[in-house]
């Protein structure tokens, strides 16, 4: 196969894998068919199944990887639409995003020191709870590994997704304004997605929560360094 063909065949595994779980996820809801989740499984049953040698298939689709610097600035379009509730609970904002960043620092710093991860490890794991684009920006910083930074950071989505309905319910949390700064603080992404289930206040303050924090992390990142490395 010419190396045109296998780019292009590459390319089209991953939109497909991608659209073809979400397409899925908004038709059955179930957990499972997150495309967070999903998605990443698809690609590589594809890649494996169609013989794709894994350092051909990166080297086709890193160019995606620099959309993230797009989908970063975008992230200044919610942050504007949204600027009535923004007014309208700042405290609740900004104490949410507060809460967020220290509790997913130290959580992580905590982890780190418990399982006595190796030095690469530990450094990437530490802004496992923001979004991908501000965590891979934050993540040098602490000398991390993006790469590796970014596959924490799936889990973590993950993870959250799958826990934040029992831990809602044990800690009989209604709020919109509770559940949605929850998710999106600790949960980034894919917590905004489930957010959305909950309701459109919980998705737009989960989404803005998100933002905050990344934007945070980012910013504060070279002083949260000198502490935790």
């Amino acid at each position: 196969m010419s190396h045109t063909s296998l780019a292009l065949l590459s390319l089209v595994i991953t939109l497909m894998g991608y659209y073809g779980a979400k397409r899925l996820y908004s038709r059955l809801g179930y957990w499972w068919a997150a495309p967070i989740l999903l998605a990443p499984l698809l690609i590589i049953a594809a890649v494996l199944l169609l013989d794709i040698p894994l350092p051909s298939y990166f080297e086709y689709t890193h160019f995606l990887v620099l959309l993230l610097g797009p989908a970063t600035i975008a992230f200044a379009l919610p942050i504007y639409r949204e600027r009535a509730l923004i007014r309208r609970y700042p405290i609740t904002l900004t104490l949410g995003v507060m809460a967020g960043l220290l509790l997913g620092l130290v959580s992580s710093w905590g982890l780190v020191k418990l399982f006595a991860l190796p030095p690469e490890i530990g450094h990437s794991v530490l802004v496992r709870s923001v979004s991908t684009p501000f965590a891979m920006e934050a993540t040098t910083a602490f000398g991390g590994v993006p790469e590796l930074t970014a596959m924490v950071v799936l889990m973590t989505g993950v993870v959250g997704m799958l826990l934040c309905g029992p831990l809602f319910r044990f800690g009989r949390v209604r709020s919109s304004l509770a559940r949605g700064v929850a998710l999106g603080a600790s949960a980034h992404g894919a917590g905004a997605a489930k957010a959305r289930e909950y309701g459109e206040e919980e998705a737009v303050v989960a989404s803005l929560t998100m933002i905050f924090t990344g934007i945070a992390m980012v910013l504060g990142a070279p002083v949260f360094a000198l502490f935790l490395v």
